[in-house]
This record gives C-alpha cells, sequence and structure tokens, in this order.
C-alpha cells in the first residue's frame, strides 16, 4: 500500500485505500451508501473567513446524484458583501471531492465537503479567494515550472477557569507539559479530528503565552502542518479552525485566534512555510545550502512585503502584535535561525550527518535524503487572514522574484539579509505597515502584480482597500496603548476573527 496512504485518519482514504485527491464522484456515492450516511453538508469560507455551511437531507439516491452533480444555489451578497451586490448576487456552489471528510461533530451521520463557487456563467467567481489561490498556483507553474507547496502553523489562544495547582510560568509556556501545561490533552483531540478531516498535521505543543486574567487562565498552544500543494495547505488551515472552535464549544472552552489578547504578552500568529517542488525534488536547496531560487522568491517577498499584510493582518488589532520584542517581525528583512526577521530559513537538516545513529548506538549511520525538508517561512500573518489571499499572495510575489533578472533578485536578497546574531529590528530596513489604513495604501501601490497573470480580479482588490480603510486606524495603536479600555474594546471586536 501507498506509505502516504496507509495510517491516514481519514475515513474515505481509509476505506478506498488511496489518495483523497484521487476522489471521484463515484466514490462519494458508494462511501454514502455503504456507510449509512444521512446528510451532506456543503461547506465553504465567505468573506469573513469563518466556514458557511449549507446542509442536505439525502432524501435518496438521485437526489444525492443531482447534488453532488449540480451543486446549489447561494447569496453571494451574504457571503461577500464586499465583491456582490444584492441586485445580481446568486453563485453556485460545487463541491471538490478531494475535500470529503465525515463530521466528527455529528449526531446524524453526515459527510463534508468543501465547495468551490461559480459565476451565473457556470465559469469560476472571479472574486473567490479559493479560485483566487488556485489562479496564483497555476500561473506560478507555468511561469516558473515548479509547483509551490505550503504549510501553516496555527497558534492560538485557550481560555478555561483559573487553576491554582500546578502554575504555569507567565510568557514561559513554550513547549510546556502537563501539569504546568493544562491543555494537552484537548490539543491532542483537536489534532486528531483535523486530521479525520484530511489535515496533514506535523506536530502540536504549548506555545510561549500564557497568562491569567479576571480569573481565567489563557494558555497558547500552536499545530503545525506538514507541506503540501498550496491549495490544499489552505483548505486544512481552515477546517482546522473549525474544528478547534467547535471541540472547544464542546468542551466548554473559549478559544480565540486573534493576533493580539493584551499588552505585553505574546501575540498569536499564523506563520506560513513554503517551498517550491520540480518533479519530485525540493528547489529550496543546492548542495546543501539555501539555492538560488530560494533566494530569488524570497526577494519577491521582501518587494512585496509591506502589500502582504493587505491579505494576512486585516483587523487594527493585527498590528498591535507587530511590535519590538515580541518574536514578531517589524521590518522587511531575512535571515537564517532568526525569529526576529520577517522571512526566516529555520533549519533544514543540511548537516550531512546521521543524528539518529548517534543518539542510537544500535543503529547504523546511512546518509538518507532531507532535502525535502527544507522552507522558508513568512512570520507576519496572523488568525485574521484570509487564508486563501494570503497564501496567493504569497505565491505571486515568490513567482515575481522568480521573474526579476536573477542579478536584481539576487542583489535585493542580499541587501535585505540579516546575519547571525543579528537583529531584524532594524533601522536600514523598510518597516512593516502599522495599520490598516497603511497597509491598504501599500496594497494600491503594488496592485498591478497582483493583477498581473490574471491572478487577483480588480474588483477583491478594490474590496479588501476598501475595507482596511473603513478601520481608520492609522493612529490608533499609539492610542491604544496608552489605554486600556480601548485596548480590550478592540480585541474583544476582533477576539472570532477568521
Amino acid at each position: 500500500m501507498d506509505k502516504t496512504v496507509e495510517m491516514n485518519a481519514n475515513d474515505l482514504v481509509a476505506f478506498f485505500k488511496k489518495p483523497a485527491s484521487e476522489f471521484t464522484k463515484a466514490d462519494i456515492i458508494t462511501f454514502v451508501r455503504e456507510k449509512g450516511i444521512r446528510m451532506v453538508d456543503f461547506m465553504y469560507p465567505a468573506e469573513d473567513g469563518r466556514v458557511k455551511t449549507l446542509s442536505f437531507m439525502i432524501n435518496n439516491l438521485a437526489y444525492l446524484e443531482t447534488i453532488l452533480t449540480d451543486g446549489e444555489r447561494v447569496d453571494g451578497s451574504s457571503l461577500f458583501p464586499s465583491f456582490v451586490e444584492a441586485e445580481s448576487s446568486d453563485l453556485y456552489v460545487l463541491p471538490r471531492f478531494r475535500t470529503a471528510f465525515v463530521n466528527p461533530f455529528a449526531e446524524i451521520p453526515t459527510l463534508c465537503l468543501l465547495c468551490s463557487f461559480f459565476d451565473k456563467d457556470g465559469q469560476p467567481f472571479a472574486c473567490s479567494p479559493e479560485q483566487t489561490l488556485h489562479r496564483a498556483a497555476t500561473a506560478f507553474t507555468e511561469a516558473t515550472g515548479m509547483t509551490y507547496e505550503a504549510m501553516g502553523e496555527l497558534e492560538y489562544y485557550v481560555i478555561t477557569e483559573d487553576d491554582e495547582m500546578f502554575p504555569a510560568v507567565d510568557q514561559r509556556g513554550y513547549h510546556e507539559s502537563g501539569p504546568f501545561a493544562k491543555l494537552g490533552e484537548f490539543r491532542k483531540k483537536c489534532m486528531a479530528f483535523i486530521a479525520q478531516a484530511g489535515g496533514q498535521i506535523k506536530y502540536g505543543h504549548s506555545e510561549v503565552g500564557n497568562f491569567t486574567e479576571d480569573g481565567k487562565v489563557y494558555e497558547q498552544n500552536e499545530i503545525e502542518f506538514l507541506p503540501c500543494p498550496v491549495e490544499c495547505a489552505a483548505d486544512q488551515l481552515v477546517l482546522a479552525k473549525w474544528v478547534i472552535r467547535n471541540l472547544a464549544y464542546e468542551y466548554g472552552f473559549d478559544v480565540t485566534f486573534a493576533p493580539k489578547i493584551t499588552v505585553g504578552k505574546a501575540g498569536s500568529g499564523m506563520h506560513i512555510h513554503m517551498r517550491m517542488m520540480k518533479d519530485g525534488r525540493n528547489c529550496m536547496t543546492s548542495d546543501g545550502k539555501l539555492s538560488a531560487e530560494a533566494r530569488r522568491a524570497i526577494a519577491g517577498m521582501m518587494v512585496l512585503a509591506p502589500s502582504i499584510t493587505a491579505f494576512g493582518n486585516k483587523t487594527p488589532v493585527s498590528y498591535f502584535r507587530l511590535v519590538p520584542h515580541q518574536e514578531a517581525p517589524t521590518s522587511v528583512c531575512w535571515g537564517d535561525c532568526n525569529r526576529s526577521v520577517l522571512v526566516r530559513v529555520p533549519l533544514g537538516w543540511t548537516s550531512g550527518k546521521d543524528m539518529c545513529a548517534q543518539a542510537n548506538v544500535l543503529e547504523q549511520a546511512v546518509k538518507g535524503d532531507t532535502s525535502q525538508k527544507q522552507t522558508v517561512e513568512m512570520r507576519s500573518p496572523d488568525g485574521s487572514a484570509d487564508v486563501y489571499q494570503l497564501m496567493a499572495g504569497l505565491c505571486v510575489a515568490c513567482r515575481y522574484g522568480l521573474e526579476m533578472a536573477e542579478s536584481e533578485a539576487l542583489s535585493v536578497a542580499e541587501d535585505k539579509y540579516v546575519g547571525p546574531g543579528q537583529s531584524g529590528n532594524n533601522e536600514r530596513f523598510d518597516s512593516l505597515p502599522d495599520s490598516c489604513t497603511a497597509s491598504a495604501a501599500c496594497l494600491e501601490r503594488q496592485r498591478e502584480m497582483y493583477e498581473a497573470h490574471g491572478v487577483f480580479s480588480p474588483r477583491m482588490l478594490d474590496g479588501i482597500i476598501s475595507k482596511l480603510r473603513s478601520f481608520d486606524d492609522a493612529n490608533l495603536r499609539a492610542a491604544a496603548e496608552k489605554d486600556e479600555t480601548l485596548m480590550r474594546n478592540l480585541v474583544r471586536g476582533s477576539f472570532y476573527c477568521g
């Protein structure tokens, strides 16, 4: 059996013994009949980033075939108010069979599928974030000959009643174990349910942030995924947030993906790792070092970093996180193993040493291929992001760097590099935007790069810019830092963002 299929937690993968990417309509119907599925849920994230659901009763086989083939109508103006008018609002939703999973929360056996949007002419809806990402990935491959893969790090706070036994050390929760970290089993249950929904999880752990406020304990956790085709990577993050929230509700916990909870405490990011693949080979390294292609892609991210915040930092509170000394970037720069920079190159198993044999004396040293592991990480995004827009923007940026003249791109990369032991919070680098208003201005200036190759629709960009400007937050960060009541109100307003 295919090693990527064996032991897979998704019920349909286990049943058919083949990857989800190979699922067909006939497979879905077979699974429904064999497993006694009684309902089908169409799911799709809207403009607010949250998953919406349309539930179908399976009345008979003919009706099941109809909904899987024809989809259904929805009100686009309610789902995408910035992009669709009520006067011409109907959209179609069609299920993507590769996303099928059994709903772990439903009392009635229910099969869930993520959907794509189509317009009245049967064409993919131009302002659909999911379709925007599809166009970005296609344009990247056509321009470079490589495929773009990504994975996310999902950070979040779980809020529970205060427990005075084995108190955690404030802001020292990184990889803490029980009983000092109280929510390890909840996180593991989340991981299990996300895996059942098709998520390819790398690991989970407690994160830095923890504090007590008003009799409540705030404990930060993280779940990180494995690299996969960028469209699948976005689907997994959207479903992961849906799972975590639903499970928290069942447990009586509260959960927030908000970028900032309070001043002086660790904020929650949603870092995105990426790599470029060709013929099964990771193009991020060459002879054990970061490749020229990787450095050119980084150069593209350096150029477009200011406007990428328009997709990855969509609430005024986002910019309270992007401040010095909080393991969050403030400047446009990159470096190796450095958490103060915008784009980090993490350790990539490039030493050539068999560390397993060194740690285990009974193992024979072998020279394995670890080149697949190297990624680069964008550290500015947070949980307010539209995941599809964000990954599309990153895909555009990397393609832009690869389309630059090689000498120019490598020069940009060299100029923005932070050496070992140096801080990214350096005046010689450009600063990231400090507000939604500033981010909108950056996107306006750089929008042609996103519209190139037909990736981002002009109407979508107009809607994003208008929404960001509506916050009118140019001076809000400075004001909130001096006004605790204002800060609390702002945090409350974005508590359930994304």
